[in-house]
């Protein structure tokens, strides 16, 4: 399923104007990296296409620095060097967040550490996996532009999410977003999460959501009804919301790939100023 649409994101919640050039949204299924898939690797390939290509068009925006956000234990950000790891999913596989910070340009306030999904050293903690999935995507470009990572509980406050959607633009004039989250996981009995009849109805709205560009249909996503349909990308979604809606202005959005081949649903889109 694709399609594109226009939204207005109306003005900011959050204070000053963030400089949000553009955003991506992505899925974070460890499948998606072929070392994990094996044999199945061809099954997403529309998938990984759809993905790259996202990543491609946000980083074609000439940003001046991109964040990597998804899903993980706690909520802030990220101190480098971090790593993702895939061997808790069958595959000695690291990669590590993008190098290109710059020196002068520190975290915003009060990083956190990272309790991931796999034992962390002491130089290099691992990344979650919405994140090392993120990271992986973006190994895959040359990305050219210092890359910070922040990570949101799926618990987090409203907010939490909105001090987060305000700080994604500190130290960096353009910032562009690479969101990592997946949608519901009953799409039926073979489902991570077993069937649930809500699941459809509650994918197809963040579909809409997505290709509008509709910040407050995001904003507005239920949290419990989120936690029953086992959605892993409210909360990034809603930082994204949050992050555009202060940047204020007509969004254009774009959603070229919605499916759920593995009872899980799964979305790519992006999200540029009209």
């Amino acid at each position: 399923m694709t399609g594109s649409a226009r939204g207005r994101t109306g003005g900011s919640r959050y204070g000053e104007r963030v400089p949000l050039v553009a955003a991506a949204v992505c899925p974070h299924p460890p499948l998606i990296v072929p070392e994990l898939a094996g044999a199945a690797a061809a099954e997403l390939d529309e998938l990984r296409r759809a993905a790259d290509a996202a990543v491609a068009r946000l980083l074609a925006c000439a940003p001046d620095g991109l964040v990597l956000l998804g899903t993980g234990p706690a909520t802030g950000w990220i101190a480098p060097p971090a790593v993702g790891s895939f061997r808790p999913w069958g595959a000695d596989l690291s990669v590590p967040l993008p190098a290109g910070r710059d020196d002068d340009s520190p975290l915003p306030a009060r990083a956190v550490p990272v309790a991931g999904d796999a034992p962390a050293t002491a130089d290099a903690p691992t990344l979650p996996l919405s994140l090392a999935v993120g990271a992986w995507l973006l190994a895959r470009h040359r990305v050219g532009v210092p890359v910070d990572a922040a990570q949101v509980a799926a618990a987090a406050t409203p907010a939490e999410l909105a001090a987060l959607a305000g700080q994604v633009h500190q130290h960096r004039p353009r910032v562009a977003l690479l969101v990592l989250g997946d949608g519901s996981a009953c799409h039926g009995t073979k489902a991570p999460g077993y069937a649930d009849p809500r699941a459809g109805a509650y994918d197809e709205g963040v579909a809409r959501a997505l290709a509008d560009a509709d910040a407050e249909a995001l904003l507005g996503l239920d949290p419990a009804l989120s936690a029953r349909l086992k959605v892993a990308g409210r909360a990034p979604w809603q930082v994204l919301a949050g992050a555009a809606r202060a940047a204020g202005g007509d969004w254009r959005g774009d959603l070229t790939y919605h499916d759920a081949p593995y009872g899980v649903g799964y979305f790519v889109a992006t999200w540029e100023p009209a």
